[in-house]
């Protein structure tokens, strides 16, 4: 009786030792998750690169509560969705086949609704649970707090499936609680870096341009250097410039940046129904959070594919003096257009319409000092060089007369004559010196758009068109007529008889002819089948000596190259 009372305190203060190194150790536990807590506060706040600072998040908050899974979901502009999520856990072979990134529904979606941290034994039992999309892996736990940056809401962590199959618990909550607040601080401090970051690469961006115009650039390598910064700045996969096309309700892609910028170069695309067209009709700037699956801006020709968040900013401030529309897209799955972007491409843009201005005042003040040099030339030609000759013409006939030796009469009548025909080309020059085009159509560059535009409802595809050259200035009006008659014709054929896919029109004034290409990739001509229309348009090219070439590329189709000079005069 007397040992086992004597074992008594023995058996106490056994207890009390065990009691207490377990005490010791989840005080060595906390002291050690308060370590990994601060370490984490520090690392993220660290970092000034935002996307750094998000990733950097998720991954410290996956580590603290030893989560399989981890998530940061940026809630976008509307409040309603997510417009980035950053996720950690899983291979980028995973994420892919799982297949379009969450837009916030579903238990995702209950913390945007509801900024409150929320723990779950079970997340398949909430009512809020939509399941999971295919190849997606099973996830049970789950812990969900939202990060506040200032008062403001900026997006919510997801952690999921805790290491060892336990539940997430109030500590592990108030870890990731904690965690926020410095995230919210950490974000805060990366989005004001990055915007003065972002002001000075635009304010040099302003004065590399500014530059570009004092010195006289011309007009297409000011908006190259345009599109190419506000690419760059913004971080957009493309950047296109397009620009009304004169008597039509169409734009010309006149300058493509990015992937597949030469195919989009010269595409005819309409007003109605494209994000560059709604920014053009309001003389306003026009966003979508993405660009290839909006279904209020497909019209035209499709060229989209795989992008997301774009915007589309006017080059001018009212609509009468819009010069052009400034098309950014990222690719899917980046982040969508904010408000802190948005405000200073704006005033960029500004100065673009600003730069294309100038490019055309000093293109007229250039147009303006041809005129003039032209009538002081034809002047000089008419009051000095032909009188000048006539004198010379009328000495030359009155010693013709005292000549006696035939051979030599005869050598001066005929130099009388041509300095004749010489005073008739000079003032035919003179005439063609003091022309004006206050009478002259439409131009060709707009009229090829406007057949370009108008062959898609017959090919039932738009054609694609690029255009090079003073087609303007330099391609004589009967030689346009002729342009745009084997146009027709190449179209009509490739419409009626080729069964194309794809038809490419080139259109290309050198400095001593113009070239028209137009290529299909239908069933090709025959070497028997020609038709009357292409004889034509043989006779129309021999007419101004040109040539018609009818090619069969290796890919399959048929290439059309008619050619002509620019000089069409005597032969």
């Amino acid at each position: 009786m007397d040992e086992p009372l004597s074992r008594m305190p023995q058996m106490r203060l056994d207890e009390l030792l065990e009691e207490l190194e377990a005490r010791i150790n989840a005080a060595r536990g906390t002291r050690d998750r308060v370590h990994s807590l601060l370490e984490a506060v520090v690392s993220v706040g660290r970092e000034l690169d935002l996307s750094q600072v998000l990733r950097r998040i998720v991954e410290a908050a996956a580590f603290l509560v030893d989560a399989q899974y981890g998530a940061l979901g940026v809630i976008g502009p509307d409040g309603r969705t997510l417009s980035q999520f950053i996720a950690v856990g899983m291979t980028e072979e995973e994420i892919a086949a799982i297949g379009p990134l969450p837009a916030g529904h579903g238990i995702l979606g209950e913390l945007i609704r509801h900024p409150e941290p929320l723990r779950l034994t079970d997340l398949g039992t909430h009512e809020a649970s939509y399941g999971f999309p295919a190849h997606h892996p099973p996830m049970r736990t789950f812990l969900g707090v939202p990060i506040r940056v200032r008062d403001e809401v900026f997006g919510n962590l997801y952690l999921t499936d805790k290491h060892g199959g336990a539940d997430f618990d109030a500590e592990d909550e108030s870890v990731i609680s904690t965690l926020s607040v410095a995230a919210g601080v950490a974000i805060d401090n990366a989005r004001l870096y990055e915007a003065s970051q972002r002001q000075q690469r635009w304010l040099r961006a302003n004065a590399e341009i500014t530059n570009s115009l004092l010195s006289g650039s011309p007009r297409l390598e000011v908006l190259e250097l345009i599109a190419r910064r506000a690419q760059e700045i913004t971080g957009a996969g493309l950047a296109d410039v397009s620009v009304p096309v004169a008597g039509t309700d169409d734009l010309v892609v006149e300058l493509a940046l990015g992937a597949g910028g030469e195919t989009r170069r010269g595409l005819v695309v309409p007003v109605t129904g494209t994000l560059s067209g709604a920014a053009y009709q309001a003389a306003a700037l026009v966003t979508t959070a993405g660009l290839a699956e909006d279904g209020r801006y497909s019209a035209g020709p499709r060229r989209f594919d795989g992008l997301g968040p774009a915007v589309a900013v006017p080059l001018g401030t009212a609509a009468k003096d819009t010069r052009g529309v400034l098309l950014l897209a990222r690719r899917q799955g980046e982040p969508v257009f904010t408000e802190a972007e948005l405000e200073p491409l704006s005033a960029f843009a500004g100065q673009a319409a600003l730069a294309l201005e100038l490019a055309e005042r000093r293109k007229d003040a250039e147009q303006l000092a041809l005129l003039e040099d032209r009538d002081r030339i034809a002047r000089d030609l008419h009051d000095l060089a032909i009188q000048r000759l006539f004198a010379t013409g009328m000495t030359l006939q009155s010693a013709a007369r005292l000549v006696r030796h035939e051979g030599a009469a005869e050598r001066v009548s005929r130099a009388v004559g041509d300095l004749d025909e010489t005073i008739k080309i000079i003032r035919s020059t003179i005439f063609g010196l003091r022309a004006r085009e206050e009478d002259a159509g439409p131009s060709l560059r707009a009229r090829v758009a406007r057949a370009v535009g108008d062959a898609a409802t017959t090919l039932g595809f738009p054609p694609r068109l690029s255009m090079e050259g003073l087609l303007d200035t330099d391609v004589p009006p009967q030689v346009a007529d002729h342009v745009m008659a084997a146009l027709t014709e190449a179209l009509s054929n490739a419409a009626r008889h080729a069964h194309a896919t794809r038809v490419e029109v080139a259109l290309r004034a050198a400095t001593d002819e113009v070239v028209l290409t137009v290529t299909d990739d239908g069933r090709g001509i025959p070497a028997d089948g020609r038709r009357s229309g292409l004889g034509n348009l043989e006779e129309r090219a021999r007419g101004v000596g040109g040539t018609l070439a009818i090619e069969r590329p290796e890919e399959g189709g048929s290439r059309l190259v008619w050619r002509a000079p620019l000089d069409t005069g005597p032969r």
